[in-house]
Formats: structure tokens, sequence, C-alpha cells
């Protein structure tokens, strides 16, 4: 099957994202959230993304218009039904994403694709809330989504092979970079990423190093863009402490419990960016 269509719940930021992403690479869209607003604020973003691409001489005026032109923006479920796959790009909720997907589920024709973006859900758990579990999928992108080339593609334990290979080819087409990835806590890369971020916590905590070097050290010496400490606070302290107390739980296993500090940080308010204040003040 080809996607011509691709629908896309949830108009914030990975939602817009992939609408972006779709749409620059020719695949309309059809993108939903609960209030206009939403929508309008998400097509807005969309706008001003690839306006700074048209700067930065990535992108043509004429490109910008074509790929706007393929992005209809909706508050209602009934404009999916015209769509081969639906992104559920919801917030990390696991109730929302069960009410949102058991609707979709009996709205949409048997034969439509439904994957969702979620960072750490069960695939195999969500699949089971709908009629469709062989096609149902997980697609995990990474955000920016317009900039960042990986794709987690998550099979769930009843994933068809058919469903595996539309989506990946899907996301070759937006010209992302898909890794297959069984369904597992945290996936691949967060299941790593994590438990770094958590180890930065337990360096500073213990006083081996200040914030500042232990970023500098994870830079220079492992060639990451950005230190552990520093990208927390970009994530949010509050998301990167749920994501952990996650693991723990389902995983069972003690490597994976929360740095005293991290906690502290939390219940004090201080969450990173979006609070002004992190490991680092901004």
């Amino acid at each position: 099957m080809t996607i011509q269509t691709v629908g896309i719940i949830g108009a914030g930021t990975m939602g817009n994202g992939i609408a972006q992403a779709c749409a620059v690479a020719g695949v309309n869209v059809v993108m939903i959230d609960i209030a206009q607003a939403a929508v309008d604020k998400g097509i807005a973003t969309v706008a001003g993304s690839l306006d700074r691409l048209i700067k930065k001489e990535k992108l043509t005026e004429a490109q910008k218009s074509a790929a706007l032109a393929l992005i209809k923006g909706s508050t209602s479920y009934d404009d999916l039904k015209s769509t081969q796959l639906v992104i559920e790009a919801a917030t990390e909720n696991h109730e929302l994403k069960l009410k949102i997907l058991k609707q979709v589920d009996a709205l949409l024709p048997p034969e439509v694709i439904v994957a969702s973006n979620t960072s750490s859900i069960s695939i195999t758990q969500l699949a089971a809330a709908t009629s469709r579990p062989d096609r149902f999928i997980g697609m995990h992108f990474f955000n920016p989504v317009p900039m960042m080339a990986l794709v987690e593609i998550i099979r769930g334990y009843l994933t068809s092979d058919a469903t595996h290979d539309t989506v990946k080819a899907l996301a070759e087409r937006l010209g992302k970079s898909p890794i297959t990835v069984k369904n597992a806590p945290g996936f691949v890369v967060n299941r790593i990423l994590v438990p770094m971020i958590n180890e930065a916590f337990f360096v500073l905590a213990e006083g081996i190093a200040t914030a500042e070097d232990i970023d500098a050290g994870m830079k220079l010496g492992c060639n990451q863009p950005i230190g552990p400490l520093a990208l927390a606070d970009m994530i949010g302290l509050d998301v990167c402490l749920a994501v952990m107390e996650v693991y723990l739980e389902q995983f069972g296993d003690s490597k994976y419990r929360p740095c005293p500090l991290l906690k502290e940080m939390v219940a004090a308010g201080q969450l990173g960016r979006k609070t002004g204040r992190g490991v680092y003040t901004y």
C-alpha cells in the first residue's frame, strides 16, 4: 500500500513537526486537534519553520507554498477517513492515548494503519485497544522532527510485516533514517539515553565534577552535541524523572532508580528551561 494522505492527531510540537516533514516530502496531511486555535497555531508554527529554512536557503518560497497547501487543519475526526495512515501524536498520557485510539479506530476503514508517536508507552498495549493490532505500529519521531533523521519504528506483538514495511517506506520517503525496534520499555534510544542522564546527576550529586565540566567531558570525550545535564534541562527534569520511574517499575531493576538529587530538584520546581532554572539558570 502506498501512503498518499497521513492523518496526524495533535497539532503540538511533535504533531506539527511530523506534518511539516510529510508536507515537504509531498505527502498530503490532515492535522487534527480539539480546538481550532490549536490547529491554527500548529499550521503557523510550520509556516514559521519553513520561513527559517528559506532564510537558510534550504527551501524556496514556491516550495513553502506547495508544502502548506498539502496541510489541511481540522477539529473533526471524520476528516481522517480519507487517510491511509493515522499517527497519534497527543500528549504522553496513557489514558488520553487509549481514549483517542478507541475513538479513531471505530471511525476508520479497516485497512487504515494506525501509529503512535509515543516515546514510552507499550505499543502492544495500545494496539490491544483497537480492532487492528496487526495494522498498529509505533512511529517514534525525535524532536525537532524536521531536523532529526531518526524514527524508531516499533513493532507490537501482533504488528504485521506488511504494516512494518509500509511505515518504514514512508519514513524513508520523508528523508528519515528509520530503525526497527521490538516493543520494550524505552525502546532503544531513550533506554540508553535516560540512564546516562541519571548517571550524570549521580556524578553531580557526589561532587565529582561541576555541571559544566560533566557536560564538557561528554561533549568533548563522546562527541555529543550537548551535554547530558543541559539536555535534561531541555527535555524537562520532570519528564526525565517520570520516564526513569516508568523504567524502574517496568523492568523491576534497581539500576533504573532515579538519582535523589534529580527528585529534589523536581520537588523544588526547578524543571529546566521551561521554569528558567534546572541544573543551569536560563
